[in-house]
């Protein structure tokens, strides 16, 4: 069911609701365009959106142009007085954001950038953040990983190495053991580190299974063992990491576009939703080793990107619940907030 939409004046490439409590409302929108010429650019945006679903609004409140961004992240909750908005941008910054001035409502809200760090001549590609949100590691064109230390001070490069081959698209904590950070690449390889040596040990890389460029690495919330891995050969893969030096790819499962970004539901353990490139979003479900597309959403007119669900309260009926979606596409440059037409028990 659609809820609501909004038309941004880039390429839309991410969407981030806020995970902090007393902040489920807000949604923030990053953009990428490239400007081609004698002297080309990547420009971009970011944008914040009051969500009310029972409205139906997507109000916008606060935009901010930027260099071209290719990912976003809000710092994990529970652990920082402060909600950070992390930025990987393509002229090579990490940039760190603060959200400020909203509380019930986003009508306030606006984001201060608090510190930035040259992390390299190469464009930065994605980010994800540890569970502490001291760390957060970026991946880089060049097929560089970093480590990148915020403290009070600022951020801090702490290791910096070459990963792969060709454009390293992904890379994600383990959010059940920290030290381990994983790496996906164009290079149709899938790597685990361990940042506990000097330099970051491999522990693990499978070269075999990906027939095409690895895009997202999502360890699930629920599964100490299970992670996930999308590829621009359309699958969608489970991993089973009972053993670290060798994991075992379980299932994989045909989503019929390049599978770009996954993201676990917050709290219905087996739901999982997938921004399948050529062919819109999918919502599947993920039990005992199995796969299976539970429903599709295609009301974008190009390139599914960005997704995530909301973490607040959704809609109740008899103790299911219809969570709120938000996507986003590239070239319909549009946000778009739905509910899924299954109800899934709680």
């Amino acid at each position: 069911m659609d809820v609501a939409h909004c038309y941004l004046d880039g390429n839309a490439d991410a969407v981030e609701f806020c995970p902090h409590n007393s902040y489920h409302h807000v949604l923030a929108a990053s953009t990428y365009t490239l400007k081609e010429g004698d002297q080309p650019s990547r420009c971009g945006s970011i944008s914040l959106f009051n969500v009310d679903a029972e409205l139906s609004s997507l109000d916008l409140v606060y935009c901010v142009e930027t260099s071209g961004i290719f990912d976003i992240k809000w710092n994990p909750p529970g652990v920082h007085a402060n909600y950070f908005l992390g930025q990987a941008d393509a002229d090579g910054y990490l940039r760190i954001q603060k959200l400020e001035g909203c509380c019930s409502d986003a009508k306030g809200a606006s984001l201060k950038e608090v510190t930035s760090e040259k992390i390299s001549n190469s464009m930065c590609l994605y980010l994800d953040w540890n569970p502490s949100a001291t760390l957060i590691t970026v991946g880089l064109s060049d097929g560089s990983v970093s480590i990148v230390s915020l403290s009070e001070s600022g951020l801090e490069i702490q290791e910096n190495w070459k990963a792969h081959d060709f454009e390293l698209w992904t890379t994600s904590f383990d959010t059940h053991q920290p030290n381990l950070v994983y790496t996906g690449s164009d290079d149709c390889k899938f790597s685990g580190w361990d940042l506990r040596d000097s330099p970051s040990r491999m522990v693990f890389q499978n070269s075999k299974v990906h027939k095409m460029g690895v895009c997202c690495i999502a360890k699930s919330p629920h599964d100490p063992h299970s992670l996930l891995t999308g590829s621009y050969d359309e699958s969608l893969r489970v991993w089973d990491l009972r053993s670290i030096s060798r994991p075992i790819n379980e299932t994989s499962l045909c989503l019929g576009g390049g599978v770009w970004r996954v993201k676990h539901h917050p709290f219905i353990s087996d739901l999982v939703l997938a921004a399948c490139m050529h062919n819109g979003f999918a919502i599947t479900s993920i039990k005992g080793g199995e796969a299976q597309v539970l429903e599709t959403y295609k009301k974008h007119d190009s390139l599914a990107y960005g997704a995530d669900w909301q973490r607040g309260e959704a809609s109740h009926s008899g103790g299911k619940k219809k969570p709120l979606v938000a996507t986003c596409s590239f070239y319909d440059k549009h946000v778009r907030l739905w509910m899924p037409k299954s109800e899934f028990v709680l």
